[in-house]
């Protein structure tokens, strides 16, 4: 099968090599040959099969298995599935087929509710389509979009995006139109819509040609149709709205009952006093000791003081919210995907679709409201068939909203090991790591640095956590090995204390 027409094979991303190298083990080759047979039973073509299985997939997932062979039929279809199923793989695969079998330029365009997830779709294709001479332009904001627009400007086969920034290259930068779009990919549909991007999703649907042929939906003259598919872990009132004006007579696939967890995550929660609740986070990534921990707070603010408190402990922390600037989210991610860093503090950011390899750890340091980013959340570990563990402190004000996420998963969670002596005895250090914190946060602040943008928003390796390595070592830890104590230190806390 010929290439698309005109393109210059790009390096693979660091990022995508990364991700095939942190995959499980690498497959002999005999199963290497089997993964290939498993992929073309679906109907793909052999560089396909092949670039599939040299990211270390054994088999098709069920979301793939389903949903790729009515795509290359040519049907709009509508996949629900659990997080860390396999979903990008699912579109992405089918729309490189397309491009082989008639090579196109904006042939496709996918959009995503964040930036970082849309950066690592591209990544999924960069790294599927490296053999074969793909393009792609990834469209988010946060960036100077003047990069973006030379990106376009050459043409790529693929755009990834965040709804905003694609409709405002669509009204700006010149050349970059969407009338002879054939595919149109929707991933995470569910969050789109509760991020209110109705109103670019409707934008861009005018400007692409309509479902099966003809004109575009704003009148712009003739386009050879497009196919959309729907991705998404939830299915929505809103999501059923979007299906019925954007699908035509979809091929629904949905491989897992509504809201559910894997087999394969051990859930697990901690009941604490509010005012302790540092004191128990550190004991239990202390009782984790060695594993990776993808920590959810509520706001960005949390988000900032719990990473420099945890700075301040001796842990490898770095923060993730939305405040803070693209670069250098951009950096905490890949710091902490690296393993360079053992703990990342994230706000809702990162609960949707990111894969990072290896995340042994789910910590909910504050208890979503909505049950839904539950399910979202713990998503991060325990992918593609691997093992993991979520923990959600709960405290006094949490349990109302922890009983509906019990009901919502039909599970009930069992309790996590913490004898409170044991937790106490870590007050001291964390109420010391805690004042630190504050300090660094006030002084950042006053500096212009609020909301992220200054050193306690940085990927690492900034002042503040420099400051709080010397912080760590006046409260009694070790940055390689945190609360390691001796002496008075183990004593029991003083009663004055409880």
């Amino acid at each position: 099968m010929a290439a698309p027409a005109g393109a210059a094979a790009p390096p693979p991303t660091g990022a995508a090599l990364a991700k095939a190298a942190a995959s499980r083990a690498a497959p002999s080759d005999g199963e290497r040959a089997k993964a290939v047979e498993a992929f073309r039973a679906l109907g793909l073509c052999v560089q396909l099969a092949e670039a599939a299985a040299s990211l270390g997939w054994r088999e098709p997932s069920a979301i793939q298995a389903q949903s790729i062979p009515p795509q290359l039929a040519g049907k709009d279809v509508i996949g629900l599935a659990q997080t860390g199923s396999g979903k990008t793989g699912a579109f992405a695969l089918p729309v490189l087929q397309s491009l082989l079998d008639r090579p196109q330029e904006l042939s496709a365009l996918v959009l995503s509710p964040t930036r970082e997830l849309a950066i690592q779709i591209a990544e999924t294709f960069d790294a599927l389509g490296q053999g074969i001479g793909l393009k792609t332009a990834v469209l988010v904001g946060g960036v100077d979009s003047t990069g973006q627009a030379i990106a376009l400007g050459r043409r790529p086969h693929v755009v990834v995006g965040t709804p905003g920034r694609v409709v405002d290259h669509l009204s700006n930068t010149k050349g970059f139109t969407l009338r002879a779009l054939r595919h149109l990919v929707l991933d995470e549909a569910d969050k789109l819509l509760d991020m209110d991007f109705e109103a670019e999703i409707d934008q861009i649907l005018k400007a692409a040609p309509r479902p099966g042929g003809g004109a575009t939906a704003a009148g712009g003259g003739a386009g050879a149709g497009r196919r959309t598919l729907l991705f998404s872990a939830t299915m929505t009132s809103k999501v059923q709205k979007l299906q019925r004006a954007c699908l035509s007579s979809p091929v629904k696939v949905e491989v897992s009952a509504k809201y559910s967890t894997v087999d394969t995550l051990r859930q697990q929660y901690v009941f604490c006093p509010a005012k302790y609740k540092d004191a128990h986070l550190a004991f239990v990534l202390n009782e984790l000791s060695g594993c990776t921990a993808m920590i959810f707070t509520r706001t960005c603010e949390s988000s900032r003081r719990v990473a420099l408190t945890l700075r301040n402990l001796g842990f490898g922390a770095v923060p993730i919210h939305g405040q803070m600037a693209q670069a250098k989210r951009l950096g905490a991610l890949n710091k902490f995907k690296a393993g360079e860093r053992a703990a990342l503090v994230a706000t809702d950011v990162a609960s949707r679709g990111l894969d990072i390899p290896h995340v042994d750890v789910v910590i909910n340091y504050d208890v979503p409201s909505n049950p839904k980013d539950y399910v979202h959340r713990v998503g991060r570990t325990a992918r593609a068939g691997r093992s993991g563990r979520a923990v959600t402190l709960v405290t006094q004000y949490d349990v109302e909203p922890f009983q509906r996420i019990e009901h919502l998963i039909d599970k009930k969670l069992e309790a996590f090991p913490a004898d409170r002596d044991e937790v106490l005895v870590l007050l001291e250090q964390v109420s010391q790591a805690q004042r630190i914190a504050a300090a660094q946060l006030r002084e950042a602040d006053g500096a212009g640095g609020g909301g992220g943008q200054g050193a306690s928003g940085g990927a690492g390796g900034t002042r503040e956590e420099e400051e709080g390595g010397a912080a760590a070592k006046r409260c009694g830890g070790n940055r390689d090995f945190p609360f390691i104590f001796s002496g008075p230190s183990r004593e029991r806390p003083q009663k004055s204390m409880v």
